[in-house]
């Protein structure tokens, strides 16, 4: 899936991060536990609205 594609997701991944923003898997667990942005947790899963995510690379929280 292309970058682009990964940002037409409702719901991203800590994978789909990773690999949209080219950094290592230990970085984005750290990313996404920051508080950064809005996380849902399901279990042991994280999950990411595209929505809070690009708010915050868009630099709005």
């Amino acid at each position: 899936m292309s970058d682009e594609g990964v940002l037409e997701k409702p719901i991203l991944d800590v994978k789909d991060i990773q690999e949209y923003l080219g950094i290592g898997r230990g970085q984005a667990f750290n990313l996404a536990n920051s508080g950064e942005f809005h996380v849902v947790r399901i279990g042991r899963r994280i999950k990411i609205p595209t929505n809070s995510f690009l708010g915050w690379l868009n630099g709005s929280k």
